[in-house]
């Protein structure tokens, strides 16, 4: 039994490192070739040993401004997540403790939204955008990106809420308080857990977002996922470049995932367990 047992454990093991090594095979791939030469990069077979250089880093900055797309990342994720809890805050509110039949069917439409390809909505998009001339701009985007999260927020919230015992709530209600003084005094706290996790998997969404920002910005509001997309030319791709501008563009939201991975899975399975 106990042979059994530890050969069991051994198998989940070696499956466990097996599929993270694979999961983690593109992004050490990409940390390699980002501190190669072009040649070096394209070198067949491909070079594991080779002397690592900065100068793709030093060429990125050179050529296009990083610091400008990571602001326009920065601004457009924080926005977008800010004016996402806002919007999904009350609904998912109204949706938990004030439940109606159709309830259910809102949530389920919601969600829906998610699964059409976005492809499918660009030219309508495109063209609200274009006549209101919010095209290439960062409070555009930011509209964009929160209508896109919009769904995952409120199912997110509407979970968390859902937690919180009625108990509770009609407490609060027989002493008096109002929705405002409720939501704020009773619900806030005692969902800061979920509201914590959905803000930081929609800023996480938002600044990997690259199908919008490469459609409906270029020079003006281009976030990384442009300044990732302007290293392919009809000469072909500048493997060693591309590598480093992708580098400098996903390490900040991997190191701030790293930190914030608690509360990532804690999001994703709010309801999970009863």
């Amino acid at each position: 039994m106990l042979k059994e047992n530890f050969l069991a454990i051994s198998l989940r093991t070696v499956f466990a490192w097996f599929f993270t090594l694979l999961l983690f095979f593109p992004l050490g791939w990409l940390m390699l070739t980002a501190f190669k030469t072009e040649l070096q990069a394209i070198h067949v077979p491909p070079l594991l040993v080779f002397e690592p250089t900065m100068e793709n880093f030093g060429e990125v900055q050179r050529r296009s401004d990083y610091l400008l797309y990571a602001r326009n990342s920065l601004v457009t994720s924080l926005g977008s997540t800010v004016l996402g809890m806002l919007i999904a805050a009350p609904a998912a509110y109204s949706m938990a403790f004030f439940r109606t039949k159709r309830t259910r069917d809102i949530l389920m439409w919601m969600l829906s939204t998610k699964m059409m390809p976005a492809v499918g909505a660009l030219v309508p998009i495109y063209v609200l955008a274009q006549t209101a001339g919010m095209l290439d701009t960062l409070s555009g985007l930011t509209i964009v990106f929160t209508l896109s999260n919009l769904p995952i927020m409120v199912w997110m919230l509407y979970t968390s809420f859902k937690d919180i015992p009625n108990e509770i709530l009609e407490a609060s209600r027989m002493d008096g308080a109002t929705l405002w003084t409720e939501f704020r005094h009773v619900v806030l706290p005692l969902a800061v857990g979920g509201f914590a996790s959905t803000g930081l998997l929609c800023l996480v969404l938002s600044w990997n977002e690259a199908f919008w920002a490469l459609n409906l910005s270029s020079a003006k509001s281009g976030t990384l996922a442009t300044l990732i997309a302007s290293y392919s030319s009809p000469e072909g791709l500048f493997w060693a470049k591309l590598s480093a501008a992708s580098l400098m563009a996903i390490a900040p939201i991997v190191v701030f995932g790293w930190f914030s991975q608690k509360q990532l899975v804690q999001g994703l399975t709010f309801g999970a367990v009863k």
